[in-house]
């Protein structure tokens, strides 16, 4: 698989990131995603409750301009001198529910095993079967049933530590100039702005960019996935000094926009509130910039009009430019690049709408989108409309009938069928978008299938007695997303096997128990099941990610404190052996007969 993940922010509702998202823009993965998905602007990763490549809630479909968001256990000497970890080995079963019980065979007798676990006081992410620790400084193999390490590199200073990374991966069938362009590279930000190209396997450094000096850069996301990097600046902000001067920062922040591999410029933007207002966040995603207001209105241009309408000149790297009285060569420290693109007057609108928390999806055939009326109480309350003409289609708001803490979330499906996915804490809705019988041009939403829960409708009944010996019964139900009840904290979509991954918790005792399911994504029948030994704390952020043979699990605890499972498919042999004593006796039985 293709090592995918979905996050969950215990306490904090974990929707969405829009995964980038995060979502859907795919981590640094090969599938393209399908759909445009906008939130709300997100927190530096180092600043989140969540370390940067986690397992969310839940990835949304679509365009997703905040990443989707990508992603961890060693055995006793981890190369990183930050983390400790021990062995364990203890065994999980795994079970096959309904027919596959029958027909199981060989895989009745596969086992997930946690093989290793370790904690680490930096953020862990995970790659495509690699793990990265202390800032992507140390990378380690996670292929092998024991951690291997590939590279690690030199240590830095703070400021010069990596912030952000995107994995690039040869596309097939292209012609590449250098033969380390047909091996898989980390895309990594410094804290320094400078745009760095490292390879996967040894760490060594292939390419350079130095970015600029006028603005700190901190985000990288996917425009294109594969093909286009967007990287986002901080924030401008006025200075206490400066308001009370009447000085007011009118640029918000800037957007550098690059082609890989080989590396080319298209040019950095700025985004200016004299031009689009009082603007509060901004970003790139399939080749449209998202503009977001506090008022919740979002509004939608096409990148490649204002390139062409506002490029002051082309700059190519590592060639000499003169800009503003001052020459240099672009790309290098200290000129790097100037910002080449600024928009003088409001570019054609392609589409604005408002939406609760500037929320905005757009994916299904044909082209609908996804809001939330831009009322507080409205929160939990979702209209699904048409992109052509802003109607509604039938069946078109969606409401999950449930009392919980944490509201639901919505998003359209990843596989490309169309299809939108409804969570909530004890069911999951798997939504399509179908023609109306005699009106083509209107759709109408229905139920395809629903993932309920196990658990059991539990009625209190809280008794009391008066001073006068009245007996008074009161009846309360629990919260649906109550903690001794089983609870949807994870949905996921995995395209190499078409399966949709769900992570449930319990809360047993003092413990939370949770346990991994596979689900059939054409019928929604239960395959696999593969419970986590670990405790889950639903109030610490969690990651689970599942790759070919390895399901990992990364959690951060409070202070900082990070650590991973990884549980890897093994055979037990003792079952096998018992299954073919089995079948021999079977035999035996069957020749006594004849």
């Amino acid at each position: 698989m293709g090592g995918r993940a979905s996050r969950y922010q215990g306490g904090k509702g974990g929707k969405p990131e829009g995964r980038h998202a995060n979502e859907a823009a795919p981590r640094g993965g090969s599938r393209a995603p399908q759909g445009l998905a906008v939130r709300a602007p997100r927190a530096h990763p180092e600043r989140r409750a969540s370390p940067r490549r986690s397992l969310r809630r839940t990835r949304g479909a679509g365009w997703g301009w905040l990443r989707r968001d990508r992603g961890r256990t060693s055995r006793s000497a981890l190369p990183d001198g930050s983390c400790s970890s021990g062995r364990s080995r203890r065994t999980v079963g795994t079970t096959f529910p309904g027919e596959g019980a029958a027909t199981a065979g060989h895989e009745e007798s596969t086992k997930f095993k946690n093989v290793w676990t370790t904690h680490s006081k930096s953020p862990i992410a995970y790659e495509r079967g690699r793990i990265y620790f202390d800032n992507y400084r140390c990378c380690v193999s996670s292929v092998a049933s024991e951690p291997r390490k590939l590279y690690e590199m030199p240590k830095c200073p703070k400021s010069e530590k990596i912030e952000d990374a995107l994995l690039w991966e040869c596309p097939v069938g292209d012609v590449l100039s250098s033969p380390s362009d047909y091996k898989s590279s980390l895309i990594a930000l410094t804290a320094h702005n400078w745009l760095l190209r490292i390879s996967a396997t040894t760490g060594k450094i292939l390419e350079k960019i130095y970015l600029a000096s006028y603005c700190k850069f901190r985000y990288l996301s996917w425009d294109t996935p594969q093909e286009v990097i967007t990287i986002k600046s901080a924030q401008n902000k006025c200075s206490v000094l400066a308001r009370q001067a009447g000085i007011q920062q009118t640029v918000l922040l800037y957007l550098a926009v690059f082609r890989v591999l080989p590396f080319s410029l298209v040019g950095i933007v700025e985004i200016n509130k004299r031009i689009f207002g009082n603007v509060t966040d901004a970003t790139l995603s399939h080749g449209i910039l998202i503009v977001m207001y506090s008022s919740g209105l979002v509004r939608l241009y096409s990148f490649q009009a204002i390139t062409e309408q506002f490029m002051q000149q082309k700059l190519d790297l590592g060639c000499a430019c003169r800009w503003g009285g001052t020459a240099g060569t672009v790309g290098e420290a200290p000129f790097g690049i100037p910002c080449n693109i600024k928009i003088t007057d409001s570019p054609p609108l392609l589409f604005e709408v408002s939406s609760l928390e500037n929320a905005f999806q757009i994916g299904g055939h044909p082209w609908h989108y996804i809001i939330t009326p831009n009322k507080k109480k409205q929160k939990g309350v979702f209209h699904i409309c048409a992109l052509k003409d802003n109607s509604l289609a039938k069946n078109g708001i969606q409401e999950m009938d449930c009392c919980s803490l944490e509201s639901d979330w919505i998003y359209f499906h990843p596989d490309a069928s169309g299809r939108i996915i409804h969570v909530g804490p004890n069911q999951i809705k798997i939504l399509k978008l179908n023609e109306i019988e005699n009106n083509s041009s209107q759709h109408q939403i229905s139920e395809d299938f629903v993932i309920l829960a196990n658990r059991e409708n539990k009625k209190e009944n809280l008794i009391t007695v008066t001073a006068s010996g009245r007996v008074v019964k009161k009846s309360f139900n629990l919260l649906d997303d109550d903690p001794e009840q089983e609870t949807f904290k994870i949905v996921d979509y995995e395209d190499e096997l078409d399966l949709l991954s769900v992570v449930a918790v319990t809360q047993i005792d003092a413990e939370g128990k949770a346990h991994l399911d596979f689900h059939c994504n054409e019928y929604g029948t239960l395959l696999k099941s593969i419970p986590l030994v670990e405790s889950w704390d639903v109030t610490y952020s969690h990651e689970v990610y599942f790759d070919r043979d390895l399901v990992l699990h990364i959690e951060q605890k409070p202070n900082r404190v990070f650590s991973c499972y990884a549980y890897q498919m093994v055979c037990d042999p003792g079952e096998e052996e018992e299954e073919e004593e089995e079948e021999e006796e079977e035999e035996e039985t069957l020749n006594t007969n004849c």
